[in-house]
C-alpha cells in the first residue's frame, strides 16, 4: 500500500475520484477513492444537493419571523391601499383573493419548496433543474435590482419625515406664509401635507423633461438609507435575523394604534363604506388583474427570488407547506387590516377637505348676497347651490364640493402613505409623538421587505463560482454603492415620476413572465410527481387536488391571460404618470415622453430576455465557459500536487464513454447518478429524494471495481466520528 494522501476539497458528499485506468510505468494500476461523511442536515441519511456548510435559521422562530417581515412590508401600507384606490376600491379585492388562492399560494409552496430541496439560490434551483433554465435565476436578479433601485427610495423618503417628526409644531401641520403674513398660493391651493409632500420633500419638477438639479436632502437621506441596509445584510441571515425581531412585531403594534385612533375619527365610516363598495365594472379593466398579480407577487414577495434564498436555509425536514399556509393567512389579513385603517383616515381627510370646500363657497355665497350669513344650516346651503345653474356656477367660481368626488381623488399617487397619514397625526394630541412612532414603523417595514429583497440577490449572485470567491461583505458593499449612484436619478426634482415609472413597468411585467416560467419549470420539467414526492419526503405530506390543478392547469392558464391582455391593454391605453401641477395646486396626467418609454422598454426586455438567450445559448453549446454548472452542489476541486500530473494526463485524452469514465465529482469528472442507469428517457431527470434515499453498495476491499458506478459510497456505520478526506493509492 502507498503512502497516504489527504485531499483538500470542499465536503460534496460521498465522492469517489478517478480510477486511472493507465498504467503508471511500473505494472500498476491507480485508485484513488475519497470518502467524506454524510451531512447532517440529509434527510434519512441521504445527500442532499447543495451547500454543506451553507448557513442555516437559528431556530424556527428567525426563520417564521424573516418571512413575515420580508412579505408584510411597506405594499401593505404604501402599495396595496393605493392599487384599492386607482381600481375600483373593494372591487380590487375580488382579484387579489382569486390571485392569492389560485397563483399565489400554490407559487409561494413552489419557491419555498424548490430552496428548501435544493438548497441552492435561484441560479442554482433552476440550472440544477436543468441548464437551459439558468436564464430564469438571471432574469429573477435583474427584476429584483430593479425593485431594490426604488424600494430603498421610499425608505428614504420616510426618513427625511422621521427627521421632520422631531419639531413641533410638525412642519407639515400649516402652510408657510410669504412676507406679507399670507398663506402661499400653492399651499392655499392644495393642503398642507401635500404642499409639504411635492415642494418641501421631493420639490417635485413639473414633468419628467424638466427634472431639476440633485436634492441634496434626498440624496443624504439616500446614504443613509443604503448604509444601514448593507450593515444589516453583510453578514447574510447571521446579522439580518436578529433585527427581524423588531421589523416584524413593531409594525403590528403601532398599526393597531392607529386602528383604534381611525376609526373614531369624523368621516371614517365614509371611506369604509367607499372600500367596501365595488366597482364592478373595473373588473374589466385586465390592467386590474394585472395589478393584483402583482400585489401578489409583492405581498409575498415571488419571482424575486428571496423566498428560494430563505427556504435553503431551512432544515431538510422542515414543513414548508404549513409555513406557506400561516404567511398566507396572515399576509392577507394584514393587509386587508392595513386598508381598513387607510380608508378611514381616507374617509376623514376627505370630510375635512369637503368641509373647507363648503367653507369657500359660503364666502363667495355670502359675498354676492346669496346667503344671509356665514352660519346658514346645510340645508339653506343646499337649496341655493340646487338653483344656481352652470353659467353662475364658473362666474362666481364655486367649487363642487362631493365626498365620493374627494374619496375617489383622495389617493394622490406614491404619496398616500405620506399624505393621507400626516394630515391624520396633525389631528392627534402630541402630534410629534405620533410622527415618529408612525413613521419609525413603516421605516420597521421597509428594511424588513428590503433585507430581504437583497438576500434574494445576493444569494443568486452567489451561486456563480466567481463571485463566490469573494468575501460576502464586499460583494455586499458593490452591490449597494451601484444602487446608491444609480438612485441619483430618484433624488432630482422628478425622482417620484421615475419612482412611478419603475414600479409600472420594471416591476409587473417581468415579474409576471419569471413566475410563470418558475411554475412551467418546476411542474412540466422538472415534474410535479416528483415534486410532489419531494414535499412528502420533506413533510410529510403530499399535495392533493387543489395543488396540482392550480400548479399544472389554473395557475399556467391565469398568468398567460393577464400577461397578455395586459400588453395589449398597455399597447392601446399610452401609459401616463401624474405630475405635479404647482400653479394650480393639483396633480395632472400626463404621457410619459418617447425617451422614457424606451427606457421602460429597456428595463422590462432586460428583465425578459435572458431566459430565452441563455435557452438558446445552452441548447446550442455557445456558451465555452459556464460561470454556473448544472449541477449546483457539483464543483470542480483542487488538488494536491501528487495527483495534479495525473489529472492533466486524463484531461488530454479523448473524451470516453460516461459509462467507462469513473471520474467523479471530487476531480471534475462526470457524477453518476440513478439516472444513468435507467431508461434513457430518464438521463435528463432529476433525482428526487426516494431515488437519492436507495441504498448504495458498501466499499470493502473485496468489492470489484464494476461496482463503483453509482452516485455516493456508503460509509461503514459502525464508525460514529467524521471520516477525513483520504486519498488511497493502490
Amino acid at each position: 500500500m502507498a503512502a497516504t494522501k489527504i485531499i483538500d476539497a470542499p465536503r460534496n458528499g460521498h465522492e469517489m475520484a478517478p480510477l486511472n485506468t493507465r498504467a503508471r510505468g511500473d505494472g500498476t494500476h491507480g485508485v484513488t477513492i475519497v470518502l467524506t461523511a454524510p451531512q447532517r442536515n440529509s434527510v434519512q441519511s441521504v445527500d442532499i444537493p447543495g451547500e454543506p456548510d451553507r448557513a442555516a435559521w437559528s431556530g424556527k422562530m428567525q426563520f417564521f419571523l424573516s418571512i413575515i417581515g420580508y412579505s408584510v412590508g411597506l405594499g401593505n401600507i404604501w402599495r396595496f391601499p393605493y392599487l384599492c384606490q386607482q381600481n375600483g376600491g373593494g372591487a380590487f379585492l375580488i382579484p387579489f383573493m382569486i390571485m392569492l388562492v389560485l397563483e399565489g399560494i400554490p407559487l409561494f409552496l413552489i419557491e419555498l419548496g424548490m430552496g428548501q430541496r435544493m438548497r441552492l439560490g435561484a441560479l442554482g434551483v433552476w440550472n440544477t433543474i436543468h441548464p437551459w433554465l439558468g436564464g430564469i435565476g438571471i432574469s429573477s436578479c435583474i427584476v429584483t435590482l430593479f425593485v431594490a433601485l426604488y424600494y430603498n427610495v421610499i425608505i428614504t423618503w420616510v426618513f427625511y419625515y422621521l427627521f421632520n417628526s422631531f419639531r413641533y409644531p410638525l412642519p407639515w401641520s400649516t402652510c408657510p406664509t410669504n412676507g406679507t403674513g399670507f398663506e402661499l398660493e400653492e399651499c392655499a391651493k392644495s393642503s398642507e401635507t401635500t404642499y409639504f409632500w411635492y415642494r418641501t420633500t421631493l420639490d417635485a419638477a413639473p414633468s419628467m423633461d424638466e427634472p431639476g438639479g440633485l436634492k441634496w436632502w434626498i440624496v443624504l437621506c439616500l446614504l443613509l438609507s443604503w448604509t444601514i441596509v448593507f450593515f444589516i445584510v453583510m453578514k447574510g441571515i447571521q446579522s439580518s435575523g436578529k433585527v427581524v425581531y423588531f421589523t416584524s412585531l413593531f409594525p403590528y403594534i403601532v398599526l393597531t394604534i392607529f386602528f383604534i385612533r381611525g376609526i373614531t375619527l369624523r368621516g371614517a365610516g365614509a371611506g369604509l363604506m367607499h372600500m367596501y363598495t365595488p366597482k364592478v365594472e373595473k373588473l374589466l379593466e385586465p390592467t386590474v388583474w394585472l395589478d393584483a398579480a402583482t400585489q401578489v407577487f409583492y405581498s409575498f414577495g415571488l419571482a424575486f427570488g428571496s423566498l428560494i434564498a430563505f427556504g435553503s436555509y431551512n432544515t431538510p425536514k422542515n414543513n414548508c407547506v404549513r409555513d406557506v399556509l400561516l404567511v398566507s393567512v396572515c399576509n392577507a389579513v394584514t393587509a386587508i387590516y392595513a386598508s381598513v385603517v387607510i380608508f378611514a383616515i381616507l374617509g376623514f381627510k376627505a370630510t375635512v377637505n369637503v368641509d373647507r370646500c363648503v367653507a369657500s363657497n359660503t364666502d363667495i355665497l355670502v359675498k354676492n348676497a346669496l346667503l344671509p350669513f356665514k352660519n346658514a344650516s346645510s340645508e339653506d346651503y343646499d337649496s341655493v347651490m340646487q338653483k344656481i345653474n352652470g353659467t353662475e356656477f364658473e362666474a362666481l367660481h364655486l367649487s363642487e364640493c362631493s365626498l365620493s368626488k374627494e374619496l375617489d381623488n383622495a389617493a394622490e399617487g406614491t404619496g398616500l402613505a405620506f399624505i393621507v397619514f400626516t394630515q391624520a397625526i396633525v389631528e392627534l394630541p402630541g402630534a410629534p409623538f405620533w410622527a415618529v412612532l408612525f413613521f419609525t414603523m413603516l421605516l420597521s417595514l421597509g428594511l424588513g421587505s428590503q433585507i430581504g429583497i437583497l438576500e434574494g440577490m445576493l444569494c443568486t449572485l452567489f451561486d456563480i463560482d466567481i463571485i463566490k470567491r469573494v468575501k460576502k461583505q464586499h460583494v455586499t458593499g458593490v452591490v449597494c454603492l451601484f444602487c446608491f449612484i444609480v438612485g441619483f436619478i430618484f433624488c432630482t426634482g422628478a425622482g417620484e415620476y421615475w419612482l412611478k415609472m419603475f414600479d409600472s413597468f420594471a416591476g409587473t411585467i417581468g415579474l409576471v413572465v419569471v413566475a410563470l416560467m418558475e411554475m412551467i419549470a418546476v411542474i412540466f420539467i422538472y415534474g410535479h410527481e416528483r415534486f410532489t414526492e419531494d414535499i412528502y419526503q420533506m413533510t410529510g405530506y403530499r399535495p392533493g387536488v387543489y395543488w396540482q390543478m392550480t400548479w399544472r392547469y389554473i395557475g399556467p392558464v391565469i398568468m398567460v391571460c393577464i400577461l397578455v391582455s395586459s400588453i395589449v391593454f398597455m399597447v392601446i391605453r399610452n401609459p401616463t404618470y401624474g405630475a405635479w401641477n404647482a400653479e394650480k395646486g393639483i396633480v395632472e396626467q400626463k404621457d410619459y415622453p418617447n425617451w422614457v418609454m424606451g427606457i421602460a422598454l429597456a428595463m422590462i426586455l432586460a428583465g425578459v430576455l435572458p431566459m430565452p438567450i441563455v435557452f438558446l445559448m445552452r441548447s446550442f453549446q455557445c456558451l465555452k465557459v459556464d460561470l454556473d454548472i448544472h449541477q449546483g452542489s457539483i464543483r470542480r476541486n483542487e488538488t494536491t500536487a501528487s495527483t495534479k500530473e495525473m489529472i492533466d494526463n486524463d484531461d488530454d485524452d479523448d473524451d470516453e464513454d460516461d459509462e467507462n469514465d469513473f471520474s467523479g465529482p471530487a476531480l471534475g469528472g462526470h457524477v453518476k447518478t440513478q439516472s444513468d442507469f435507467s431508461d434513457e428517457d430518464e438521463e435528463d431527470k432529476p433525482m428526487t429524494m426516494r431515488m437519492m434515499m436507495m441504498r448504495s453498495t458498501t466499499i470493502n476491499a473485496a468489492t470489484p471495481l464494476k461496482k463503483l458506478g453509482g452516485n455516493h459510497l456508503n460509509v461503514p456505520t459502525s464508525r460514529k466520528q467524521n471520516y477525513k478526506k483520504d486519498a488511497y493509492d493502490v
